[in-house]
């Protein structure tokens, strides 16, 4: 029932928001935020026997039942979701939000189809939860994002709904392959999936990866994200980056590897090579960028790239670097964002040639900012390291030049941030348009964050713990 809980709260809460007036939907936000944070923890840090479950019968002529299951990648999904919502709810309570119960119901909504995509062990229930994480932010950026939000948010509709629509095809296919009566559960569909012939497994691949390609988003899938995540206010970035970009990966390991086994074969090296493609491009692209969030959009692309190359490349610690890693670029990327909106709203512009001088005026926030920053590209010590360094050793056994250039995007991620440090927190003081440091809030929401990264960079051991034995499961 735990795990259900994990669902219903968000989605409860998200519910009432639509009817609450004023500021107590921000308050109901972070109460749920709060619930689901504490219950997300409860689950990854009890030691269970076994993974826990739920199931009970939903739509029998369909073969489809409402099945949840945690294990430790799940687990660890829906605690990053926990910590990153409540960071997300903590970080806006001072923010005066247009139609605030609209604004905080759609987020509450997004988090319980991102929590249901995590614990999912039925096709047809992860399908409806991927859609019910996503539509939300449909509405949430094409109603409080940017200028250009109509425009973007079409395309990211566009992208988004035939990937969903391919992917789904894919699923009814493999249910129709299950023995007897249709069946959407993830056993059914493994077994039936692996069982395919080799010729068949190489078409459904594509069908069923693409979904998960243009939400991570890699090389050439990628085109939405930088536009998307400029446009779209920052909670639902954070959302979007941190969060949603797991959701297709997530489903890479659990519903494309198990399934299709000999499509994967076949096709890893494309894969590999179309994501290694990605780290390059979308670094050197990073480079002379001057806005903030562009420029964090785009070292977005080139961390999912390492990890969507390591997927496919077989390794066994290298998938165990993918489970560690995703949990903690979705801390490090949550900080990124945070700062980029609290220089926006201090400064009136994300225009780095137009910054400067932060240490001096705001030195709490240049001290966050570097900390992230470096987390972010991976410093020993931080809690970015201990998962790249894996993920290196994943691509080292059998894909050497692979491996080195992919690690171009080591320098290369070294060389823009560095550089926006520089433009940012140092040089020539300019004008604050609301002249003051962090916040009490800000200063909770990073101060979680930064811990975090210092904590898992330190001490590693328990997100290694938690997620140790999946990566065996899904390389077989």
């Amino acid at each position: 029932m735990i795990l259900v809980l994990l669902i219903l709260i968000p989605l409860l809460s998200g519910i009432l928001s639509f009817t609450v007036k004023g500021d107590g939907a921000k308050t109901l936000a972070l109460v749920s935020a709060a619930l689901s944070m504490a219950l997300s923890a409860y689950v990854s840090g009890a030691n269970f026997s076994a993974p826990i479950t739920f199931t009970q019968p939903w739509i029998p002529i369909l073969g489809t039942q409402f099945s949840l299951a945690a294990d430790g990648m799940s687990s660890m999904l829906c605690l990053l979701t926990g910590i990153v919502s409540l960071v997300v709810m903590i970080v806006t309570l001072n923010k005066d939000v247009e139609k605030p119960g609209a604004f905080y119901g759609f987020l509450l909504l997004s988090q319980a189809g991102l929590m249901g995509v995590f614990l999912a062990y039925d096709a047809l229930v992860f399908y409806v939860f991927w859609e019910l994480a996503l539509i939300p932010v449909y509405f949430l950026c094409s109603r409080w994002g940017g200028e250009k939000r109509i425009a973007v948010t079409f395309k990211f509709f566009i992208y988004t709904f035939v990937g969903s629509l391919m992917m789904l095809a894919g699923l009814i296919y493999l249910s129709m392959q299950t023995p007897g009566m249709s069946s959407y559960s993830w056993n059914d569909i493994v077994r039936a999936g692996s069982a395919l012939p080799p010729a068949t497994q190489q078409w459904l691949f594509w069908l069923i990866f693409i979904a998960f390609a243009i939400k991570m988003p890699i090389f050439p899938f990628h085109t939405w994200q930088p536009d998307t995540y400029e446009q779209s206010p920052t909670p639902v970035t954070i959302i979007l980056s941190a969060l949603m970009v797991k959701m297709g990966l997530y489903a890479v390991l659990r519903w494309l590897l198990p399934v299709l086994p000999a499509g994967v074969a076949y096709w890893s090296d494309t894969v590999i090579i179309l994501s290694v493609i990605g780290i390059v491009y979308a670094s050197c692209i990073a480079i002379v960028q001057t806005d903030l969030k562009r420029l964090i959009a785009y070292s977005s692309i080139a961390h999912m790239g390492l990890m969507s190359a390591v997927a496919f490349s077989h390794s066994q610690v290298g998938m165990h670097g993918i489970l560690v890693q995703m949990f903690n670029h979705g801390i490090n990327i949550t900080g990124m964002w945070l700062m980029v909106s609290m220089v926006e709203n201090r400064w009136g512009t994300r225009d780095m040639t137009k910054l400067g001088g932060m240490a001096s005026v705001a030195p709490r926030m240049a001290i966050a900012l570097v900390i992230i920053s470096l987390a972010n590209i991976a410093l020993p010590l931080t809690n970015g390291f201990v998962g790249e360094f894996m993920l290196f050793n994943g691509l080292f056994g059998g894909h050497m030049i692979v491996m080195v250039i992919a690690g171009l995007g080591i320098i290369l991620g070294a060389v823009y941030t560095l550089n926006m440090i520089q433009k940012t927190a140092y040089g020539n003081v300019t004008t604050m348009v609301i002249a003051k440091d962090l916040s009490i809030n800000e200063y909770i929401g990073l101060a979680i964050i930064i811990s975090l990264i210092i904590f898992l960079g330190v001490y590693p051991k328990p997100l290694l713990d938690l997620t140790s034995g999946i990566a065996g499961m899904i390389v077989r």
